[in-house]
């Protein structure tokens, strides 16, 4: 059977098997061994174990050699290369004013390939200043582009607790952590304590968000009405880590008790009607309701008011004869243009009509 190890490249980073054949290791033995990016050296994480053979063990890659004390030498110089490597590239950075910020160099240990890892809020072009560093350090150039956790990840630090981030210290894998996790446990929903370096939420709220979910089940829900041997009233807030419950009694006042002093829960049904008082309806005064009425009648007309107008005396039409020949010709001309505009002809600028009708001449 095979014999399997599982080793790390970085501290806390991911986990990878390899064939150990018949090298002797242990735990923290540093080896150097094939990946898809080259030569690289990498530590044991767990001492070597026989595995069936099957698909998965049969194309695993197998260990080159135990990394030697010139191994050693060659990590420590691929360690001052990149060194330069960043402080070279950050000053390009500034010159082409780019908007990218430099994270980390990590040069393969074979020295085939330097890797420059960077974060940016987009895409950058970076084309020239992969001519640049390609022209000054004579090996292949891979700029990749990583999130502000991984940044955190690669550069370390303390955290609010006081201790090493987990991200560098033994968190290998990123898990989704939500505002969620928050609220469950209590916790001021204030940015600048629930969330870590990277700018993002604290993985501790994963740590122990199921915890506190199993013992929220057994505790009643707020807003709920319970009862014990001395007080009735509604649980207002709830300390699962210490197990006190704040009730509200019926008469306003709050008072902490233990949830083993619980007796039982009240339905709705038992809960006492608290009478609602409507308020009273706005009764107009009877002064006011006598001057409304009184507007109202002085509006209408009366009947006396009514008599006491003037009739309006229409003028009777005047037949005869009209004296004034102007006035007359007058006339004719304006009952000829009503003449002509009810039978749909409309008259040109010239006198004459828009139809076949000849042009009308004054008597």
């Amino acid at each position: 059977m095979p014999r399997i190890v599982i080793i790390q490249f970085i501290t806390a980073g991911k986990l990878y098997d390899f064939n150990a054949a018949d090298l002797d290791l242990s735990p923290g033995d540093q080896v150097i061994v094939e990946t898809e990016r080259g030569l690289s050296i990498g530590s044991v994480v767990k001492a070597p174990l026989e595995r069936p053979e099957d698909e998965t063990t049969t194309t695993l890659a197998t260990i080159r050699r135990k990394a030697t004390p010139e191994d050693l030498v060659t990590l420590e110089q691929n360690a001052i290369k990149e060194k330069e490597a960043h402080d070279f590239c950050i000053k390009r950075i500034m010159e082409r004013g780019m908007q990218m910020k430099l994270v980390q160099v990590e040069y393969l240990f074979d020295g085939s390939k330097a890797i420059f890892f960077f974060t940016a809020d987009g895409r950058v072009d970076f084309r020239d200043l992969v001519k640049d560093l390609a022209h000054s350090f004579h090996t292949r150039i891979e700029m990749r582009q990583i999130g502000v956790r991984d940044e955190s990840k690669m550069v370390g630090g303390i955290g609010i607790c006081g201790r090493e981030l987990c991200c560098c210290s033994f968190l290998r894998e990123f898990q989704s952590v939500s505002v969620k996790m928050a609220k469950e446990q209590n916790l001021a929903l204030n940015p600048n304590k629930i969330s870590g370096q990277c700018g993002r939420l604290l993985c501790c709220l994963d740590y122990e968000y199921e915890t506190y979910c199993s013992l929220r089940k057994t505790f009643p829900k707020c807003g709920k009405r319970v009862r014990t041997d001395s007080v009735t009233g509604v649980v207002d807030k709830l300390n699962i880590l210490t197990g006190n419950i704040t009730l509200k009694s019926d008469d306003g006042k709050l008072v902490v008790i233990k949830k083993m002093e619980i007796v039982g829960e009240e339905s709705a049904a038992d809960t006492p009607p608290q009478r609602v008082e409507a308020p009273p309806l706005a009764v107009p005064a009877p002064q006011k309701v006598r001057e409304r009425r009184s507007a109202r009648q002085e509006r209408k007309p009366t009947e006396t008011q009514i008599q006491q107008k003037e009739p309006v005396v229409l003028a009777p039409a005047v037949e005869g004869v009209i004296e004034n020949p102007q006035s007359e010709g007058k006339s004719r001309q304006a009952r000829k243009k009503n003449r002509f505009r009810k039978h749909g002809h409309r008259k040109n600028q010239d006198g004459g009509s828009s139809g076949n009708t000849p042009p009308v001449t004054g008597a």
